[in-house]
């Protein structure tokens, strides 16, 4: 019986902890200005965050595990335009990447491992596509100018 009692009182006290130690934070500028809102459990980022610019625009948001960036991110100029946007794997850069221009156009994509361009880039001029770029652990090996020269060397599936 006593046995039972304790595994009540333990149990009690573990689900009090778990609502306690999960909370939503507001973090501010010294001038008043939300500067960043998540999810905090045991002193770590854990969950949904988001960080703003001193202007109230939302300068990136996306998940944290154990304080590190995981899943997929989003990164916005100050200006509200689309900056970046990701998948992290244990805190780092990881597959395909959307580069922006400052107004919002995309400028490149790349495919990215532990945070280093690592297989295709495609680059945009004016929201058209204009070459292909292909890198090894960061290092440009080489660069196509026209689709049919880039499929005679590639297979079309590398870009998935």
């Amino acid at each position: 019986m006593q046995f039972k009692a304790f595994f009540y009182v333990c149990a009690i006290i573990f689900s009090i902890n778990s609502v306690i130690a999960k909370t939503y934070t507001k973090n501010y500028y010294d001038t008043g200005e939300l500067k960043s809102e998540g999810w905090i459990e045991n002193n770590t980022k854990n969950g949904y965050w988001k960080f703003y610019y001193k202007n109230g625009n939302i300068s990136k948001e996306g998940h944290f595990n154990n304080d590190i960036k995981v899943a997929y991110w989003h990164y916005f100029f100050e200006n509200g335009n689309s900056d970046k946007e990701g998948k992290y794997e244990n805190g780092e850069k990881t597959k395909w990447w959307l580069f922006y221009n400052s107004k919002g156009y995309i400028e490149h994509k790349c495919q990215l491992s532990h945070g280093v361009k690592n297989g295709y880039c495609l680059k945009y001029t004016n929201q058209k596509l204009t070459s292909a770029e292909k890198y090894k652990n960061g290092q440009k090996i080489k660069e196509w100018f026209s689709f049919s020269s880039f499929k005679n060397e590639n297979k079309l599936s590398d870009l998935k």
